[in-house]
């Protein structure tokens, strides 16, 4: 018998051999369970998971999914799957054997999701619906290109949310300079707010600039890194996608600017730039917007407001993708064609000036 009762505890403790994915015979042991129905539903569950048996609970699944991803994906990005499976998914599926759940099921989760909304009562943005929707859609592909899951019950229920959000939020030059002026000139989280203003770069990439990055001379900022910042420490991967790896041109001020801060950093090419939290941009850049009533944006979209200033300019697509390094330029004309339609008035007057020349 797998489970028998510890005469010193007075709990079940379950025990037994099995075979794991290489073949190997294997012995597993556990104590502490209250109760023996308790210790033979962890075996049973147990020898789901080594067998990849599809019957194993969908908690169980995603423990596998999130290990093989944490091998494949920035750690950034496998900590918001966690979240978005820990807090949205798993209340709802967590305790169902991952091929018994239905399409069915999966649209009542989906009204509920619709129904729930933020603790202030608003709804979930369409974006964040979509975000929510995908990652329990990408668990159900993964069980069936690898764990022989029949069907991915998502496809019949459908999607939710949008892959587009209304309305990019961005700053003018003009508010940018109102943002700007309200500054203390010679802070370092100042300069962390130019460089993402007039380079486009992501926070992530900021963060992980160190001095030998940096080329006064050239006028040039190498992006070769990306670095997530937290208590636990740095964490440095590859930047986001191989294009991101890129050098950019900079203006002249705010090479000179740079060269200035990092004179008093301490020597060495490793050097960080602005070793801080991305927290504590963020929240200089809400108090400013609050005490300013300047619209509201994320840090991130001091990104979106660079790519709508050289829209302005008139720079070509292709040329704000390398600047983005976003690996197509698809992607730029995806994220920013909304901003371009006011060209077009630009496009129509001078083709009539064309034709009237002719």
């Amino acid at each position: 018998m797998s489970a028998s009762k510890d005469k010193k505890t007075g709990k079940w403790i379950c025990q037994f051999r099995y075979k794991n994915s290489a073949g190997q015979t294997r012995k597993k042991f556990r104590r502490g369970f209250a109760t023996k129905r308790e210790a033979l539903a962890w075996e049973r569950e147990f020898l789901l998971v080594a067998r990849r048996d599809p019957m194993m609970l969908f908690s169980s699944f995603t423990e596998i999914y999130l290990q093989d991803m944490s091998h494949r994906l920035r750690a950034s990005t496998v900590r918001g799957k966690r979240y978005v499976i820990r807090e949205k998914i798993l209340p709802w599926f967590g305790n169902q054997p991952i091929n018994r759940i239905r399409p069915s099921d999966v649209r009542s989760w989906e009204a509920a999701l619709l129904r729930e909304g933020k603790a202030d009562g608003r709804p979930y943005s369409p974006t964040y619906l979509k975000t929510i929707y995908n990652q329990l859609n990408a668990i159900f592909n993964y069980a069936v290109k690898y764990y022989e899951l029949c069907e991915n019950p998502c496809r019949k229920a459908g999607s939710i949310g949008s892959g587009q959000a209304g309305e990019m939020q961005f700053w003018t030059l003009a508010e940018y300079r109102r943002f700007l002026q309200a500054l203390p000139p010679d802070a370092p989280t100042t300069l962390a707010f130019q460089t993402l203003y007039f380079t486009g770069m992501r926070v992530g990439e900021l963060l992980a600039l160190t001095r030998g990055d940096l080329d006064p001379a050239a006028r040039t900022i190498r992006i070769n890194k990306s670095c997530q910042r937290s208590r636990k420490g740095d964490v440095v991967t590859p930047p986001k996608t191989p294009r991101s790896n890129r050098t950019i041109s900079i203006p002249g001020f705010l090479a000179d600017l740079l060269a200035r801060y990092t004179d008093a950093l301490p020597p060495g090419d490793e050097t960080l730039l602005f070793p801080f939290h991305k927290y504590r941009l963020t929240k200089e850049l809400e108090s400013v917007c609050v005490r300013l009533g300047l619209k509201r944006i994320r840090l991130h979209d001091l990104r979106h407001s660079h790519a709508s200033l050289l829209i302005e300019l008139g720079f070509t697509p292709l040329l704000i993708a390398e600047r983005l390094g976003h690996e197509k330029v698809e992607t730029t004309m995806n994220v920013y064609s909304h901003l371009y339609p006011g060209k077009q008035q630009e496009v129509a007057e001078r083709l009539e000036l064309l034709a009237q020349a002719m």
